[in-house]
């Protein structure tokens, strides 16, 4: 066969594959996206429902190239078609599964391109966040800065939060917050009012994996809202909030226990609201 019928053959490959995904593409899963290409709440499926579970290790050059701007064309150059049945047409959003080698193994990241109403990628978002260093370039070496210069940044304040004691059995609205669980927003909400420098306020929702995945990610959204919108309504400024829910996609504990009652007691610890507080000083 000529390199010229190989070459033929690749991208006919190319276009069925991309077709194929275009028929079955699915419905955006991040909330409120923008025509400017933004969305109030970034959510990443999860991995096990990726077409292409085993991921990729991408270029990182390629990936150093992606800004905001770059067509679906170009982006399916630099990093391949989307891990997920998202398809090439009016889809707003494309997801990846990335791996990375790293000093200590390789690390598992997800990756989201968010597209705006002329279907251009603008924003770009990793699970987990740290993901985002692996494009980091190692810089020249600086002039060690005067002593009296150098400020300390403190690590995020967090908290963990029990979702059985915030919320009744599988509740998720202000209505179903329980009275403890008011208790203890009501005294977080106390401490962040009188904190200084808050910068930014990170609320994320979590859920054991009894359930479908769908079904988690959303309950795991809808409480992550109702504590930041308890938070605001009791005076905590609404600025800086972020809300996600990551469903059963993080989980503390594994448990195998065959009687269910067990089996629930037991996933407690994969319940429960995350909360991270930055300040400036």
């Amino acid at each position: 066969m000529t390199n010229k019928m190989i070459q033929r053959t690749a991208l006919a490959v190319g276009l069925v594959a991309l077709l194929t995904l275009q028929a079955c593409g699915t419905s955006t899963v991040s909330q409120r996206i923008s025509g400017e290409g933004t969305a109030g709440e970034v959510v990443f499926p999860a991995q096990k429902d990726a077409w292409f579970k085993e991921g990729t290790f991408p270029n990182l050059d390629n990936l150093r190239r992606i800004a905001p701007g770059v067509t679906k064309d170009q982006l399916y150059d630099f990093v391949g078609r989307p891990h997920f049945s998202e398809g090439m047409g009016a889809v707003r959003e494309w997801d990846y599964i990335f791996h990375f080698r790293t000093p200590t193994g390789v690390k598992t990241c997800q990756y989201k391109a968010i597209f705006d109403k002329h279907v251009v990628a603008q924003s770009f978002h990793w699970l987990p966040t740290d993901c985002a260093d692996v494009l980091k370039v190692a810089a020249a070496p600086m002039p060690p800065a005067p002593v009296e210069r150098v400020v300390a940044r403190p690590a995020p304040k967090r908290v963990e939060l029990s979702a059985d004691a915030l919320f009744a059995f599988d509740g998720s609205a202000t209505s179903d917050l329980l009275p403890q669980g008011r208790q203890e927003l009501d005294a977080l909400a106390a401490s962040l009012r009188g904190a200084q420098g808050v910068e930014r306020i990170d609320i994320t929702g979590h859920t054991d994996r009894l359930g479908s995945s769908r079904y988690n990610q959303q309950l795991s959204l809808a409480r992550a809202a109702t504590v930041r919108d308890y938070l605001v309504k009791a005076g905590v400024p609404a600025r800086g909030i972020q809300v996600q829910g990551l469903g059963e996609t993080a989980p503390k504990v594994q448990c195998a226990q065959a009687n269910r009652n067990a089996l629930i007691a037991c996933l407690a610890p994969n319940r429960r609201v995350d909360i991270s507080v930055q300040s400036a000083s």
